[in-house]
């Protein structure tokens, strides 16, 4: 049985509903956030996920920061060196989805030339109506930068735990392979011959 833990970073423009997904997930659905109010530095949530067939789990340190550009460059400096990425953006809001190659480019550097598994989140699926952004689009966009794509609603409770679930996982999957890594590495020594020594 193996406990991990891992920086989750929580980026997008502000209003996108990061901190109501990120409620939703650590609350497991039992808090939606209905007044909005703007995360102005970072806020810090931790779940532990257990990982599906087998006996691990991973702590997840969801580290969820301001959109707004004016706060952003004080909360970069709390960023650190993240393990994980979600990036969210509003699926009826096209400039919150155009605005995420800046993002990428913003987080990038944090990644210390790391592999650092990501999602890209589509949130306020229920505001079909609104859409500005197809799934299509989406999923695209996100193959490209090596993510994998979810759409979710923290308001209706859809699919928030998704992306996390993915995120841990991921994680899991990279400790495994250091580890088989490590294992391929280490030299068999042979065994010596019990020294002959003289009385």
């Amino acid at each position: 049985m193996v406990k991990l833990r891992a920086r989750c970073l929580l980026v997008g423009d502000a209003a996108v509903g990061k901190s109501s997904l990120t409620q939703m997930f650590h609350s497991d659905g039992m808090l939606f956030q209905k007044n909005y109010s703007m995360t102005t530095g970072v806020e810090l949530q931790m779940k532990c996920v257990n990982i599906p067939e087998s006996d691990d789990s991973v702590e997840l340190y969801i580290i969820d920061s301001a959109g707004k550009q004016t706060l952003v460059e004080a909360s970069e400096k709390m960023w650190g060196e993240p393990s994980l990425l979600c990036l969210v953006f509003d699926l009826t809001d096209q400039k919150s989805f155009t605005n995420c190659s800046q993002w990428m480019e913003r987080v990038r550097p944090h990644f210390q030339g790391h592999h650092v598994p990501g999602v890209l989140v589509g949130n306020k699926s229920d505001l079909s109506t609104r859409r500005e952004v197809q799934t299509s689009e989406g999923e695209e966009w996100a193959q490209s930068q090596g993510m994998e794509y979810f759409e979710t609603s923290a308001k209706e409770k859809e699919n928030c735990d998704a992306p996390f679930l993915s995120l841990a996982r991921a994680f899991h999957s990279l400790y495994q392979e250091s580890c088989s890594t490590i294992q391929n590495l280490s030299p068999a020594y042979p065994t010596s011959p019990p020294l002959d020594i003289p009385s």
